[in-house]
């Protein structure tokens, strides 16, 4: 995906997820985040805006803190949010494609990386806040979908902090129903090492995750339960215990 399209997608994201929260209000329970409620949805995904265009706007090339979150709630939250949503697009769109600052995955370019981490992290807080206000949530395409695993079991996972291991090692089959996309993750001691496809020889999966491939985005992020799972199920349970990143 291009990073236009990404950045359409997190312009698209942030407003419905500001109308959700409107729709919901600021002190609705968040069942997809138990300890939340809206108004604590809206401040972390409005600081993680903010934080997001600093780096592009101000060209930071090393790590730079979260600012402290506003004393604010209601109207005046939400007004909140929608201008650091609003500034986070204005950014990414009018930034330069060669601008240089600091990313914390591999991408084309810095402003590939925030463009799209930025439209991943919206549409989930997106599903977060529809889960407060209730009614069917809004759909996201498959293509956007598949991008959002390859980002957390390619990215996230490779990481040396996550967390989702296995004293023994095992194998995790990720199988979207709805499109050509499967993922094979090897779990042991180590960081996870994903890569898309079947296991191969000698790497038959012990437990498979299956279902169209929306869905089993949001359940990795561990927002929705797997649509199916077959073999070792212990093994999608302990990804519902350790993954969070």
């Amino acid at each position: 995906m291009e990073t236009a399209e990404f950045v359409a997608i997190l312009d698209r994201e942030g407003r419905s997820l500001a109308t959700a929260a409107e729709q919901a209000g600021t002190d609705a329970k968040v069942p997809t985040c138990p300890d939340w409620q809206v108004s604590d949805l809206l401040r972390h995904t409005g600081m993680v805006h903010r934080w997001a265009a600093s780096f592009v706007a101000e060209g930071h090339t090393s790590y730079q803190p979260f600012g402290d979150p506003p004393d604010l709630d209601g109207a005046a939250l939400l007004t909140w949010f929608r201008e650091g949503h609003g500034r986070l697009v204005d950014t990414l769109t009018t930034a330069s494609p060669d601008v240089r600052c600091w990313q914390f995955l591999p991408a084309p370019s810095p402003l590939a990386f925030w463009a799209r981490r930025q439209a991943h992290e919206t549409a989930v807080h997106r599903f977060d806040a529809e889960s407060a206000r209730g009614g069917t949530p809004t759909g996201i395409g498959p293509a956007f979908a598949a991008d959002g695993i390859d980002e957390l079991l390619l990215g996230f996972h490779a990481r040396d902090r996550s967390k989702a291991r296995t004293p023994e090692p095992r194998v995790l089959r990720v199988r979207a129903t709805d499109a050509d996309a499967v993922w094979t993750v090897r779990l042991s001691p180590e960081p996870p090492v994903a890569r898309r496809g079947d296991a191969g020889p000698g790497e038959e999966a012990d437990c498979e995750v299956a279902g169209p491939v929306a869905e089993l985005n949001l359940a990795l992020w561990n927002r929705l339960p797997f649509p199916a799972v077959t073999g070792d199920t212990s093994v999608a349970d302990l990804w519902r215990a350790k993954s969070a990143v």
